[in-house]
């Protein structure tokens, strides 16, 4: 028998274990490849839309780059590269955080919440070919309760060191 790093034995996974984790990984990498298609045909990133939709959710369009980065689930310096390439095609600003002097906030330009207002609609609209309407309302709800039960089980091993 197999065992970990700490000498417990591991748990392999059953065959109806392992298809399950297999069709799990296939659907998010299909969902995530057709709506990034969509996107580029727009000019823009999935990364870049997401920069763009988080900002937007501020009445102002503008959180630190720190809050930015743990509402994405991205390293600081990988948003802050990130942003330093949609400040150069002027979607974003940076400013300096008056609350922290080491800090910066991101905010959307006016090219930006433009930006936004165009691929928003497009972007929703792959969302929905792609996944929503291929799903009944009983599948959504139950992918909706499985997804939150991970995200929450994930959060809650993070904030215990876990």
């Amino acid at each position: 028998m197999s065992t970990n790093e700490t000498g417990d034995p591991v748990r392999w996974l059953t065959s109806d274990e392992e298809h399950a984790w297999r069709s799990y990984l296939r659907m998010v990498t299909a969902l995530q490849v057709r709506t990034t298609q969509d996107l580029a045909a727009l000019g823009l990133s999935e990364p870049d839309y997401e920069v763009l939709s988080t900002l937007s959710e501020h009445p102002d369009g503008t959180s630190t780059l720190h809050d930015q980065a743990t509402k994405m689930g991205w390293s600081r310096s990988r948003l802050s590269r990130h942003a330093s390439r949609m400040e150069a095609r002027e979607l974003i600003r940076r400013a300096p955080d008056p609350a922290d002097g080491r800090g910066c906030l991101l905010g959307l330009t006016p090219t930006g919440w433009e930006t936004l207002r165009h691929a928003a609609p497009a972007h929703v609209a792959s969302v929905r070919l792609h996944f929503i309407d291929r799903l009944d309302p009983e599948e959504l709800a139950a992918l909706d309760r499985i997804a939150q039960k991970l995200a929450n089980d994930q959060e809650s091993r993070s904030s215990h060191g876990g």
